[in-house]
């Protein structure tokens, strides 16, 4: 099969729960003799290559404008995949799937994967809110099949859209912690005394609520945030204010490779405070580092099966203050261990998400429209 994939902005190590996504999966698709395409947004590339892990990368330009990025991109990519004329066209996310239709017309089949309600974010205005549940409409209307990562957004489908889909979970990698600690000694990070969050700087994430929270925690404990924002905003600014009145939180921006893997592999607790999520990968890959972790109750958190303790009232800052100070001194103990292993080789393994892919692929090729 030739798969053309649109969408995301982009592989090798671009931010973003999507290109990790796209970063996990296709490679794997490659290795199994499918030929893929990936269409990357050029203000995110910064190292031209043509070819990484057995993937076509097409350089297409997108503008840096939060608006209009992912529509003006996804439609030259759109044209560009006709030309390319692949078996499958597969679109990431409800905004690039207001193109659906498009590619539909051109002869194009097409499966889109929805990786949450977007509208739901909070740095979005209301036209924008408006087009974007558009594009869920009509790119879960049109495509040929289409793939989600939760159960939360399988329900949203089945009402909006009146159509069933086809549930393939986010996935991670079981990685080998780094013994290393020269970017925590450069960053002045003191191992296995520190909480971790890991996002970009935008509202429905809830840093502010964290940073309020952690305000009140005594001692010296410090607090890593690895992100930033794609686009700054009066928010983003807001959020490192914040940061810089207390000499106990340490920003280390963007971070991918050797680096993150220092910060997993040293941290004491991974918190998320978010508002809203897909199916969250940076909770599945603090599940697989063996770190405890503390979320919000919020649908596509709950819907990973943690205990109980796990989890606190989203924007409560009095809940989050008080589970902080508990599970820090907790850790995880053996038996939860285990049940993160287990859940993650039967739900989230990206070997079973690869098959389970090429096997939608498979379902728009075997059916005539």
């Amino acid at each position: 099969m030739k798969i053309f994939v649109t969408g995301t902005r982009g592989i090798p190590d671009i931010p973003g729960g999507v290109e990790k996504h796209c970063q996990e999966l296709y490679p794997l698709i490659a290795a199994k003799g499918h030929d893929v395409i990936v269409a990357t947004r050029t203000p995110y590339v910064t190292d031209r290559i043509d070819i990484w892990q057995g993937i076509q990368l097409q350089h297409i330009f997108a503008p840096r404008m939060k608006s209009l990025e992912a529509i003006i991109h996804t439609f030259l990519a759109v044209i560009k995949a006709r030309f390319a004329n692949p078996d499958i066209v597969h679109i990431h996310a409800v905004g690039p799937g207001l193109m659906v239709p498009f590619a539909r017309m051109l002869g194009l089949k097409v499966v889109i994967t929805n990786h949450g309600p977007d509208y739901d974010r909070q740095k979005w205005g209301g036209l924008a809110k408006k087009m974007l549940r558009l594009g869920e409409y009509v790119g879960c209307r049109f495509a040929n099949q289409v793939i989600v990562i939760s159960k939360e957004i399988a329900g949203i489908i089945r009402k909006r859209c009146g159509r069933e889909s086809n549930l393939i979970y986010n996935g991670v990698q079981i990685p080998d912690r780094s013994e290393k600690k020269d970017f925590l000694a450069q960053k002045g990070i003191m191992p296995d005394n520190y909480i971790l969050a890991l996002a970009r700087f935008v509202p429905e994430k809830g840093l502010h609520d964290l940073l309020e929270a952690f305000k009140h925690i005594e001692g010296n404990c410090q607090l890593v945030i690895a992100g930033d924002a794609d686009h700054a905003t009066e928010y983003s600014r807001n959020l490192k204010r914040m940061s810089a009145e207390n000499e106990q939180v340490i920003l280390t921006g963007f971070i991918t490779g050797e680096e993150l893997n220092q910060v997993f592999s040293h941290a004491r607790l991974f918190v998320m405070p978010s508002y809203h999520e897909g199916l969250p990968i940076s909770l599945l890959e603090a599940m697989s580092y063996g770190l405890p972790v503390l979320v919000s109750d919020i649908p596509a958190n709950t819907e990973i099966n943690l205990r109980r303790e796990r989890y606190f009232k989203c924007g409560d800052i009095t809940e989050l203050r008080e589970k902080l100070l508990l599970l820090l001194e907790k850790g995880l103990p053996e038996e939860e261990m285990k049940e993160y292993r287990r859940q993650i080789a039967e739900k989230y393994n990206w070997r079973k998400i690869a098959e389970q892919t090429i096997n939608v692929y498979e379902k728009v090729l075997q059916k005539r429209d």
